[in-house]
């Protein structure tokens, strides 16, 4: 007679494997989510920016792109405003008064393709992008280290 199937320990054992597998893979995918997070908001906030510049172009008419820095809010005026997650900082660097991370700032697009404003820097405990402002043709350039 042949005993044919699986042994309880040798079950046992690959129950424990598979729960372990699942657990450390649960422990990697949470530790990406805030990755993720960051970069959705850096290329939500630069998605925003190009679509101001866009609509001032389009409209011929002058667009505002407001960050209220206090409550992490910003968005193109008149239009719908988005949220800064809690975890991400962010603040302003402007040529003419340096460093701002309270209060309201405003980019202006011009209907002619050019661009007022700084440099906007967002980060958190492990990582920080910048989005700059070409003035004369109105691009933005991404830099950032993860």
């Amino acid at each position: 007679m042949r005993n044919e199937g699986f042994t309880l320990l040798e079950l046992l054992i690959v129950l424990f494997l598979i729960t372990l597998i699942l657990g450390l893979s649960s422990v990697f995918f949470a530790n990406t989510l805030p990755a993720g997070r960051f970069h959705a908001t850096a290329r939500e906030m630069a998605a925003t920016i190009k679509h101001a510049r866009s609509l001032a172009q389009i409209r011929d008419k002058d667009q505002t792109l407001l960050i209220n820095l206090d409550t992490k809010e910003y968005g193109i005026e008149g239009l719908k405003t988005m949220n800064i997650p809690g975890n991400i900082n962010i603040r302003i660097e402007d040529p003419f008064y340096g460093d701002i991370r309270h209060g309201k700032y405003a980019f202006t697009f011009h209907a002619y393709g050019s661009a007022e404003g700084g440099t906007i820097v967002l980060w958190d405990d492990k990582r920080s992008v910048t989005i700059s402002l070409d003035p004369i043709v109105g691009s933005i350039i991404i830099k950032g280290k993860a």
